[in-house]
């Protein structure tokens, strides 16, 4: 496995100085935010799309520095009731996927989208319980009229163009279980697949090492983020999982993201690097941080710090002992 980053955290820093900063730090390689909630501070797309001269000179000032690019990720949402803002999200993922297929880079990252609860809705509906009856029909419409239609079609042409989808298995969105992102999987086709992170999976009551078994047995494990999130069990009890106050009320939420060893323990990302391994994932492990209580850098520097304590690099040997 090689460890990266997920550059959005860098958008101040100008392209050439983000790489500059990432390779001082020891990382083999960057994701690069497209557009979407992330921004594209580092990527133009038009202009790549538009130049092969500014493509390779863009692959060159990232190779010339030891590093790749693991992924591009457009986080945003192609299903939404705004139809501006679905329209945004649509043409950022194309336009990403043209781009991946030039560059040869096979990922792009990205959510999987929420629906109304209408054809004239005016904002997403993100249901979580099947009673009253009416929130079962609504994610039954959701995934059969708004959902699978689209990502048949774009997960395809992803497909076509050799470039693997990474859901992020994020609340809020469609797609944000093993199970749902397996049931798309089987709808769509195998170009789905998710980006995993252990961080949105905490908060939802899953453990991460069952997730990376049960997607890795399905080869469903196409990227993989590094962020931990802190749980504190008697905000919880306040305030459930399903906790709807903003992220800046830190001393009361239930849970926090946190930089990786700042919300669970170095042995469970140990454990977590182990059953990637053991589970066919021998690619980037690419660090995001959003935590509230640490500057970018310390952040950062933490989760480098604690990720190359346990990232496995090293082909394994031959069993010589058996």
């Amino acid at each position: 496995m090689k460890l990266g980053v997920f550059t959005v955290l860098f958008s101040q820093k100008s392209f050439e100085e983000m790489l500059d900063y990432v390779a001082e730090a020891g990382l083999q390689a960057v994701e690069i935010g497209t557009g979407g909630y992330p921004g594209n501070a580092h990527c133009d797309l038009d202009t790549l799309l538009e130049s092969e001269e500014k493509r390779t000179e863009y692959l060159d000032k990232v190779s010339s520095r030891g590093l790749q690019i693991s992924a591009f990720s457009c986080h945003g949402n192609p299903l939404s009731p705004n139809k501006e803002f679905a329209e945004e999200s649509h043409q950022a993922l194309v336009k990403t996927i043209k781009l991946a297929s030039l560059l040869g880079v096979p990922v792009v990252n990205c959510f999987s989208g929420v629906a109304g609860d209408y054809e004239g809705a005016k904002f997403p509906n993100w249901p979580v319980a099947p009673w009253p009856n009416e929130y079962g029909d609504i994610l039954k419409w959701q995934w059969e009229e708004k959902l699978i239609p689209y990502w048949k079609k774009w997960g395809q042409f992803a497909k076509e163009h050799h470039v693997k989808i990474g859901l992020e298995l994020h609340g809020g969105f469609l797609v944000h279980t093993p199970y749902t992102i397996l049931k798309l999987r089987e709808e769509t086709c195998d170009a789905i697949g998710a980006n995993l992170d252990p961080s949105h999976l905490w908060w939802q009551g899953i453990n991460p090492v069952a997730a990376i078994k049960i997607l890795g047995k399905a080869n469903a494990i196409h990227h993989f983020h590094a962020k931990d999130t802190y749980i504190d069990q008697d905000n919880v009890n306040m305030y459930g999982l399903t906790d709807m106050q903003p992220y800046s009320e830190i001393q009361t939420r239930a849970w926090s993201f946190r930089s990786v060893g700042c919300g669970h323990s170095i042995q469970e990302w140990s454990d977590m690097m182990s059953a990637l391994r053991t589970y066919g994932y021998d690619y980037v492990v690419s660090i995001e941080h959003e935590d509230p209580i640490m500057s970018i850098e310390e952040g950062f520097k933490r989760a480098v710090k604690n990720l190359k304590a346990v990232l496995i690099e090293e082909t394994p040997d031959n069993m010589w002992w058996v």
